[in-house]
This record gives structure tokens, C-alpha cells and sequence, in this order.
């Protein structure tokens, strides 16, 4: 679907670049941030969050705006924008409650899957001629309950093409979120390495995919930003600094290649310990994260927490996390 079709011998990379810019782009209306993506031949990875605060200090008018910019908007909405001092009291109550509406979808991952995934069945449907869906199903979610799930699951997503050994280094995993933030690293440095350069070549190429398709036009939303600092809110940056995240998923990612096993704890960098993570446990569970958990990850205590809340079992993954953390309570 995003890749050779041997069947045919066409190819469809460029379909990798769709769901990237639609990702990013979707990013920058909701309040919605994307944290780590890899976009594969039959299937994506991604790692979001959902801001619901920022949704909340948006304007009534931003809201619409913003809702505006993928969907139809509202008789009554479209009163409101162009003369909000015409409208009597009980349109205006109407007005809030359609807003309030759109505002709640804003921030809502179910809103911000079902943005991309029918726009890219839309797109490879009028590329082929047919019609009906383009993933097989719905899309499947895990709640990341602490720091330690959160940074499992980002290296997971960022190491696919490394563990499905479609790729043997960080630089080359093309359209995968590491290799973002790695030319976004590289991208201001005077002078460049062999393989920085060939990072910006791949990049490059990404770019003319882009421009091709007419999707440069869209606005794009920055990638969660890193900030390593113990007193940053996890809604306003991600809890780690990104020269320790590099670190980890380049060492990682050198383990996973090259197969190696035995006693790789002091081979990891300090991060994982200082999570509260087993280094012994780090490389089994990074290659297993996607089928060690059902519907949340984190420390036992985290997922019991999230499964009183939502009046569900702990279910698939409490022996995972009691291996994983150091700390088990």
C-alpha cells in the first residue's frame, strides 16, 4: 500500500509522504502533538498527545476556524463570524453548543486518526480508481501512563525500520520521526559529515515528494519539542533532553541490528536507569512493546490507576511492566 507492489512493480513511497504531511498538518489545527512516527509499507506508527487544555484556552472563534480548515462549518456558525452582534440570545446559545462541540473534537485522538486515515483512503482511491477503505480496520491505541512508557514506546515507533531490519541506520529510516529530528539537529551545522549529508539528500528527496503531491502548501506543526528539565510539564515538552533521547535510540538501535545479547546494561545510556527501567530488560521489551500491551503501558500501579478509571481489568501487560521497572509498586 506504501511500497513495492510486486504484483505490478509500481511503487508507492510516495504515499509514505501523505500520511506524514497529513500527520504534521493535522498537528498544527488540533491540539493534538506528534511525538514519534514511522510510516512502514502496510502500516504506521504514531505517538501523540492530546493537549485538552490548550483546546479549552482556544476562543469560540478560534475553535471554528480551526474546525473550519478540514470540515464544513454551520449556518448558524457562519451568522455568528460575520456579525456575532446580530445574533439574539438563543442563537448565540446555539452557536456555543456547536462550538463547544468542535472544541472537544479538537483534541480527541479518535477525531485526529479518523483526519488522517480518510483523507489518505481518499487520496489512494482517486490514484487507483476505486473505492472503498485503504487500512485493513480501525486503528488500535495504548494509553502511555508515565516517562518510562512514553520513552519505550517513542523508540519502539522510531526503531521500526531497524527491527524489521528494512534498515540499518537511524539516518536512513526515511520517513520515520528520528530522522526528522535528527536533520533538524544537523540542518544549521556549517560543516557536515559524509552521512549528514546524505541525511539532508533524503531528506531533500521527501521534500520534492512534497512539492510533487502539493502538499507544501500546508501548514505543518513542529514536532513535540525535548526538554530535559525535571520541572517541565509533560503537556509543554517531553520529559528527556534529545541529545540522551539520540543516545539512546542510536545505541539501541546498534543493538537491535547487530543481534547482540548477554549483559548490554552498561552499554545503555543513564536515562534508562534514571526512569526507574531494568537496562537488562530495555532491549527485549523495546522489540516487543507493540504486542507486550493491551489498552494502556506503564508501571503496574499506573495501569491498575488507569484501569479503575476507565472500570476495566489491568489486563495484557502487568507481567511486562513488573520485569520492566525497577521499582515494581
Amino acid at each position: 500500500m506504501c511500497g513495492d507492489d510486486h504484483s505490478t512493480g509500481e511503487n508507492y513511497d510516495h504515499r509514505k509522504q501523505w500520511i506524514v504531511s497529513r500527520l504534521r498538518f493535522l498537528s498544527y489545527v488540533y491540539a493534538v502533538d506528534v511525538c514519534a512516527y514511522a510510516v512502514m509499507s502496510n502500516h504506521y506508527h504514531v505517538v501523540l498527545h492530546a493537549d485538552k487544555a490548550r483546546a479549552q484556552a482556544w476562543s469560540n472563534k478560534e475553535v471554528a476556524e480551526r474546525w473550519m480548515q478540514l470540515y464544513s462549518g454551520h449556518m448558524l456558525v457562519d451568522h455568528w463570524l460575520e456579525n456575532p452582534e446580530a445574533i439574539d440570545a438563543a442563537t448565540q446559545a446555539a452557536v456555543d453548543e456547536i462550538i463547544e462541540k468542535w472544541r472537544k473534537r479538537l483534541y480527541d485522538i479518535s477525531w485526529f486518526m479518523r483526519g488522517v486515515n480518510e483523507t489518505i483512503a481518499r487520496m489512494a482511491n482517486s490514484e487507483e480508481g476505486c473505492k472503498g477503505r485503504f487500512w485493513e480496520g480501525r486503528f488500535k491505541s495504548q494509553a502511555l501512563l508515565d516517562e518510562a512508557a512514553l520513552l519505550s514506546c517513542m523508540a519502539y515507533v522510531d526503531l521500526n525500520p531497524i527491527r524489521a531490519a528494512m534498515e540499518t541506520d537511524l539516518m536512513e529510516s526515511d520517513f520515520t520521526s528520528i530522522q526528522q529530528r535528527l536533520f533538524d539537529y544537523v540542518k544549521y551545522k556549517n560543516t557536515k559529515s559524509k552521512d549528514e549529508q546524505k541525511l539532508n539528500a533524503r531528506i531533500q528527496k521527501q521534500r520534492e515528494i512534497k512539492a510533487e503531491m502539493g502538499l507544501d502548501a500546508l501548514p505543518e506543526a513542529p514536532l513535540m519539542p525535548f526538554d530535559g528539565s525535571s520541572h517541565t510539564d509533560t503537556h509543554h515538552a517531553l520529559p528527556f533532553t534529545r541529545e540522551d533521547y539520540f543516545e539512546l535510540v542510536d545505541t539501541t538501535g546498534r543493538i537491535l541490528r547487530d543481534d547482540k545479547r548477554g549483559a548490554i546494561a552498561s552499554e545503555l545510556p543513564a536515562i534508562v536507569s534514571r526512569l526507574g527501567i531494568n537496562p537488562n530488560k530495555w532491549i527485549d521489551h523495546v522489540q516487543n512493546f507493540g504486542r507486550r500491551y493491551g489498552s494502556s503501558a506503564g508501571s503496574v500501579a499506573r495501569m491498575a490507576d488507569y484501569a479503575q478509571v476507565f472500570e476495566r481489568n489491568c489486563g495484557k501487560g502487568v507481567a511486562c511492566s513488573q520485569a520492566l521497572y525497577l521499582n515494581t509498586g
